[in-house]
C-alpha cells in the first residue's frame, strides 16, 4: 500500500542525488512502497554522507565502525548535515515510524520515533533516549520488521526482543527482526546466544553448532525446576519450534511439551532437555550421533551390504526408481536383483523418484505430471506393491515464493497423476519448509526431510514437518571389505515402513518414447502436411473459407496444430505407456481437430461460457463433458484409473477441465480405451490391427457416415505418426 511519506523519502533521494548514477545511487520509482531499493538507495546516501567513497547496497562493517568512529552515536548533537538528517527522517517513515517533515532537523517527533524504535527492538535498555546507536541505525536501514506482522507470534517477538536486548552489546550480534516469526536470522542468533552463555569470547562464538558448542551444552541439561538464562534460552527453543509452552522457568508444563516433542522426533521422551533435546531444538539435523534405522544411498544393496545394514540396525532403505544419467552414479537406480536380496535380508525398501529438481524452474505442473508417469511406470517395472509411497525430489533450497510459484504446482500435478493413474502414495523429500507446505496443500502422505542441510534457508528457522517419516542427519559408512556402503543415516518415525515384499517387474518393451525431434520434426511435419492436402486440408484455410477470415476466427494452421502436439508430447508418450496402446491413436485425434477448428466451435465455447448450452465438444481433442464423464466412469469401473464417479451435476465441472489441454488429452486416451468396448472389440493395444485402429479413430467422431469417414481420413494421419514414432523407438 503506498504511503506518501515514503513517497516523498524517494522523491528526496531521486531531487538531492540526480547524479546518482555518478555516486551509484540509482534512481527510484516514487511509488511510495518500501522495498529493497529504496532501502539500498538510502543506504548509498548515508554512505556517501559519511564520506565513504566506495558505496554498497550492504549496510556491512565499514558502514557501521565508520559511524561509531565519527559521531559515536547519532541524534542532534552529532548529525552532521540536513542532508544526514533527512536520510535517517526517510528511512524511518519506510520502517512506518514518524520521522517529521523530512525536514533535516532531528526534532521532537523524530525523538519519539527513535524511542519507539528502540523499544520494539529490545534494546531500550541498553541504548535508553532517544539516540540511535550504530547497530540500531544498521536495523533501521534493512526490511526487517520491529512490531508483529502477518500472523505472527507475540510469544516469538518477546524472544526476540529479549535476545536483542541482551545480546547486542556483544561484537558479531546484531539487532534481530522482532516480527514474530521463526528465521534464519533468529535461529542463528540463539546459537551465539547458547555460546556466549557458555563464555566463548567475542571471535570465537560464531554462530555455528561447532564441536564447542555441543560439548558445552552436554553440561548443560535443564529440567524442572531449573531458572535463569539456561531455562530462558530452552523454553524459547521450544517456542521457535512451536510447542506452547511460557517463556522462562523450566515448569511442569515444560516438561510435558518437552515429553511430546521428544516423542515427536523419535528422542527418549525424558522430559529433560539434555544434549540431543538442545540439538534438536537448534538445528536440522539434531545430534548426528544418533543411531538411525533408515538409509538411503546411491549405492547398490548386495548380499554383503545388506548383512552390513542389518547388523547396524537398519531396517528401511530408501533407493532410487531411476537415473536419467547413463554414466553417472551407476549404481544410483535399482538394480537387477537387488529388490530380491533387500527381500532375502529381512529389510524394506521405500522408493524415491528423482531426475533433475535442483532449481526453481525445474519445477511445474506439466513437469509434476511427467514426473508422475515416469515414477509409475518405473515403480511398476521394479515391482512396488499398492499402496508404496513414493518420494519425489526438491533436492535444492527453495525459497518460499518459490515454493509458491513453482513446487506447489508441481506436487498438484504429481498427486493428480498418481492418484488417478495408480495405487501409489504421493511423499517429498526436500527441506522443511518445502515437505510442509506440500502437505498442507494435501499434495503428500508423509515426508522425507534433508536436515543434513541444515544451512538452508528452508530448513533453519522451520520445525519439523508435521508428517514426517525420514530424517536425514548424516553421512556415514557402514560395514567394511565387501560389505563397507557409503549411506545417509536417516530417524524413521514409522509413518512410512516401505517395502518387504514385491511383485514381478513389468514389461517395457515395444512401448512408445518421446519423439526423436532433432531427427524427426521437420520431415515428419512435411509428411503431416502432404497428407493433409491429399484429403483436401491445406496447410491454412480449407472448407469454404478464405485465409483471411478462417484466421480472423481463430483457425490453427496445420504447422500451428502439429507444434502443439508436439509439445505435449511427453503427455502422449505418458498415457500410451501407462495404457500399453500406440501413441499415434491418441495424437490423431487430437491433431486433426486442433486443425479443423471453425467458426461454429468457437461460438458453441462461448454459448456455454455464457450459460446458453450446457454442453458443447470443447479443447484440444474437441470432446463433449458428457462423453468425457461416461469414458472416465468407464475406465474407472474396470480399473484403468482411479476417482469419484462423475454424474450428469458435473458436466459443467468437467467442461471446465477440458479446457486444461493435459486434461483434456488425458480424456482422449480414456476415450479411446472406452470406444473399445463400445465397438465390441478388445481395448487398444500395442498390436491393434489397423481395421481395428480405423475403427477406433471412427467412433470418436461417433456412428453413421459421417463417422467411417472420418475414420478413413484419420487412418492414414495416423499412419504418418505412427512410422515416426516407431522411428524414434527403435533407435
Amino acid at each position: 500500500m503506498a504511503d506518501e511519506m515514503v513517497r516523498l523519502a524517494q522523491r528526496f533521494v531521486n531531487t538531492t542525488y540526480n547524479n546518482g548514477a555518478t555516486l551509484g545511487i540509482s534512481k527510484l520509482d516514487e511509488n511510495g512502497v518500501t522495498g529493497w531499493p529504496t532501502m539500498y538507495a538510502l543506504t548509498r546516501a548515508l554512505q556517501y554522507e559519511m564520506g565513504i567513497t566506495a558505496l554498497s547496497d550492504s549496510f556491512g562493517p565499514t558502514t557501521l565502525s565508520t559511524i561509531g568512529a565519527k559521531y559515536g552515536k547519532l541524534d542532534e548533537t552529532t548529525i552532521p548535515s540536513a542532508n544526514f538528517c533527512r536520510i535517517i527522517q526517510s528511512a524511518l517513515y519506510c520502517k512506518g515510524y514518524d520521522g517529521g517533515e523530512i525536514d533535516g532537523t532531528y526534532n521532537s517527533r523524530v525523538k519519539a520515533a527513535v524511542v519507539k524504535l528502540n523499544q520494539n527492538m529490545g534494546v531500550s535498555a541498553t541504548y535508553p533516549g532517544s539516540s540511535l546507536w550504530p547497530k540500531v541505525v544498521k536495523g533501521l536501514f534493512n526490511m526487517d520488521a520491529y512490531v508483529t506482522v502477518n500472523n505472527g507470534s507475540d510469544a516469538i517477538r518477546s524472544i526476540q526482543q529479549w535476545l536483542n536486548g541482551r545480546y547486542i552489546l556483544r561484537k558479531d550480534f546484531y539487532v534481530i527482526p522482532c516480527d514474530g516469526h521463526h528465521s534464519r536470522d533468529v535461529a542463528k542468533s540463539m546459537l551465539f546466544a547458547i555460546q556466549y552463555e557458555l563464555g566463548m569470547a567475542d571471535g570465537t562464538a560464531n554462530g555455528v553448532f561447532g564441536p564447542g558448542t555441543q560439548a558445552g551444552l552436554k553440561s548443560h541439561t535443564v529440567s524442572v525446576g531449573t531458572t535463569g538464562t539456561w531455562a530462558q534460552l530452552f523454553t524459547a527453543a521450544m517456542v521457535l519450534n512451536k510447542r506452547s509452552v511460557p517463556f522462562g522457568n523450566f515448569t511442569a508444563e515444560v516438561k510435558t511439551a518437552v515429553e511430546s516433542f521428544q516423542a515427536f522426533v523419535k528422542l527418549p521422551a525424558t522430559g529433560l532437555g539434555d544434549f540431543q533435546t538442545w540439538a534438536s531444538l537448534l538445528v536440522s539435523y539434531g545430534d548426528q550421533s544418533r543411531k538411525g534405522t533408515a538409509c538411503d544411498g546411491v549405492t547398490m544393496i548386495t548380499p554383503a551390504r545388506a548383512q552390513a545394514l542389518k547388523d547396524a540396525g537398519y531396517k528401511y532403505i530408501g533407493r532410487y526408481l531411476f537415473n536419467p544419467s547413463s554414466t553417472s552414479l551407476p549404481e544410483k537406480q535399482i538394480q537387477p536383483g537387488e529388490l530380491a536380496t533387500i527381500k532375502e535380508y529381512g529389510l524394506r525398501c521405500f522408493p524415491i523418484f528423482q531426475t533433475w529438481s535442483r532449481s526453481a524452474d525445474y519445477f511445474s505442473y506439466n513437469q509434476g505430471t511427467s514426473d508422475a508417469f515416469k515414477a509409475i511406470e518405473w515403480a511398476q517395472h521394479h515391482g512396488f506393491k499398492p499402496g508404496t509411497i513414493i518420494y519425489f525430489a526438491v533436492d535444492y533450497d527453495a525459497m518460499d515464493g518459490e515454493v509458491t510459484q513453482y513446487i506447489v504446482p508441481h506436487f498438484r500435478g504429481v498427486m493428480r497423476t498418481i492418484g488417478e493413474n495408480s495405487s501409489y502414495g504421493v511423499g517429498v523429500y526436500g527441506p522443511r519448509n518445502v515437505c510442509q507446505r506440500i502437505a498442507d496443500a494435501g499434495y503428500s502422505a508423509a515426508s522425507f526431510v534433508s536436515d543434513m542441510s541444515s544451512g538452508f534457508s528452508g530448513n533453519l528457522g522451520y520445525p519439523m514437518p508435521t508428517n514426517w517419516a525420514f530424517d536425514q542427519i548424516a553421512t556415514i559408512t557402514v560395514g567394511s571389505g565387501s560389505g563397507a556402503i557409503e549411506i545417509d543415516n536417516n530417524i524413521a518415525s514409522g509413518r512410512d515402513t516401505g517395502q518387504g515384499d514385491f511383485n514381478a517387474g513389468s514389461y517395457t518393451e515395444g512401448l512408445d518414447v518421446d519423439l526423436d525431434k532433432a531427427a524427426y520434426r521437420d520431415t515428419m511435419l512435411k509428411d503431416v502436411q502432404n497428407y493433409l492436402t491429399s484429403i483436401g486440408v491445406p496447410e491454412t484455410g480449407g472448407d469454404g473459407w478464405t485465409d483471411k477470415d478462417w484466421a480472423t476466427l481463430g483457425g490453427i494452421s496445420t504447422t500451428k496444430a502439429y507444434d502443439l502436439v508436439l509439445s505435449a508430447d511427453w503427455l502422449f508418450t505418458s498415457l500410451a505407456r501407462q495404457l500399453k496402446l500406440r501413441k499415434a491413436l491418441i495424437q490423431a485425434p487430437v491433431l486433426w481437430e486442433l486443425r479443423k477448428l471453425n467458426p461454429g466451435d468457437f461460438a458453441a465455447d462461448e454459448a456455454v461460457k455464457n450459460g446458453l448450452k450446457d454442453d458443447c465438444s470443447t479443447g484440444w481433442g474437441q470432446i463433449f463433458a458428457w462423453v468425457t464423464i461416461d469414458a472416465r466412469n468407464y475406465c474407472m469401473q474396470q480399473g484403468i484409473i482411479n476417482g469419484t464417479p462423475l454424474t450428469n451435476d458435473d458436466v459443467r465441472a468437467v467442461w471446465d477441465d477440458l479446457q486444461d489441454p493435459t486434461y483434456n488429452i488425458r480424456s482422449v486416451a480414456y476415450l479411446t480405451v472406452y470406444n473399445a468396448h463400445q465397438l465390441g472389440i478388445a481395448r487398444p493395444s500395442l498390436t491393434t490391427s489397423l481395421a481395428d485402429t480405423q475403427a477406433l479413430l471412427a467412433r470418436y467422431n461417433g456412428t453413421g457416415d459421417d463417422a467411417q469417414q472420418y475414420g478413413r481420413e484419420l487412418i492414414g494421419l495416423y499412419n504418418v505418426l505412427e512410422n515416426y514414432n516407431r522411428l524414434s523407438r527403435n533407435k
